[in-house]
């Protein structure tokens, strides 16, 4: 009895019948297997003795505690002094409340997996860390350009201040950066997650970052990920350049005031937010955009610390070092916890 092969050689003789081979279907099986077969991702541990490994936790519990209590004061202090029931301080609360989010998603599995001796993240736990982190970080530089655009006014256009960040308009801005942050997170963790995976499970990073997750990519559908971060990036330096060009128009009129105090306040407010943004940015964007030719594991360790746990941590003291108003709010709200534990 004649196969359909030899039935299909007799109708047409020219017709060539070539199929791929064997070993090829079976790296694509194994491809796909190994994509969807993870469970779990293994983070970067920061040291392989124990000693260290506790340093480095204590370190961190260290850093979170401080960014804990910096920014729940400056809520706190806010949300309790009418006083400060003001645009600034608004942009100021909603940006303590992120910079909260973002080093409690990051930090916390970090410290446990060094007090605890292990690597491992689930891969639930990871898409749930991208997707927050993203969230919040995109949600901080939109906070920041906003808070950029509330100096700007407040120095340079005073007299229309209260027409242009009106309590609505205020409130349409916060609502502004917290949606575009979770669009921004939903649209890239999504397509981080569909790629397919199979050069291992191990990162190079104490957290789920993007470009670490890239390098487990085993198909060219990592490039349409590379896409989406280039055009953020893109849209992030816009609003640099806007946040770089406020700050230009500030100086240049804080340099024309009279009054020496009034130059030294605008001064004291500014610099440290322009520091803080120029930090922000520049780390973030070598971590995201570094071509692959200098990257190396301590490099971007650094870039990683410098963007997702230093500008939590340091948020607090900047916006309150020099701002007597948030100080004086501070005190009231000690000494009425005080006075009411006595």
């Amino acid at each position: 009895m004649r196969n359909g092969f030899d039935f299909l050689r007799e109708v047409s003789p020219n017709l060539s019948l070539s199929f791929p081979p064997c070993s090829v279907l079976h790296t694509e099986r194994q491809q796909m297997s190994n994509s969807s077969s993870i469970t779990q991702f293994l983070l970067l541990a920061f040291a392989d003795t124990r000693e260290l490994q506790l340093l480095h936790f204590w370190l961190f519990l260290g850093i979170y505690l401080a960014a804990l209590l910096g920014n729940g004061l400056i809520i706190t202090a806010i949300a309790c002094d009418h006083h400060l029931h003001t645009p600034m301080y608004f942009f100021l609360l909603n940006l303590s409340l992120i910079d909260l989010g973002s080093i409690s998603t990051t930090v916390p599995k970090s410290m446990a997996n060094s007090l605890w001796d292990t690597r491992s993240i689930s891969s639930t736990e990871c898409a749930g860390q991208v997707f927050f982190f993203l969230f919040l970080i995109s949600a901080e530089y939109s906070m920041l350009t906003i808070m950029a655009y509330d100096r700007y006014v407040a120095i340079c256009k005073p007299l229309h201040y209260g027409t242009l960040l009106g309590s609505r308009a205020c409130v349409h801005m916060a609502a502004a950066a917290w949606g575009t942050g979770f669009l921004y997170a939903v649209l890239h963790t999504a397509n981080v997650f569909s790629i397919p995976l199979c050069k291992g499970n191990a990162l190079d990073q104490f957290f789920c970052e993007i470009p670490q997750l890239l390098k487990l990519s085993c198909s060219d559908a990592y490039l349409r990920e590379v896409g989406l971060i280039v055009v953020s990036a893109c849209l992030a330096l816009g609003c640099f350049v806007f946040i770089v060009l406020s700050y230009v128009q500030i100086f240049r009129a804080v340099l024309r005031m009279v009054s020496e105090w009034r130059r030294h306040k605008a001064f004291s407010t500014c610099l440290p937010h322009l520091a803080v943004v120029s930090l922000f940015v520049s780390t973030s964007f070598f971590a995201y955009l570094k071509p692959p030719s200098i990257s190396s594991t301590s490099l971007d360790l650094v870039a990683a610390v410098l963007y997702s746990v230093v500008p939590p941590a340091v948020n607090p003291l900047i916006y309150s070092m020099r701002n007597q108003e948030l100080k004086d709010a501070l005190k009231k709200v000690i000494q009425s916890v005080v006075s009411q534990q006595l």
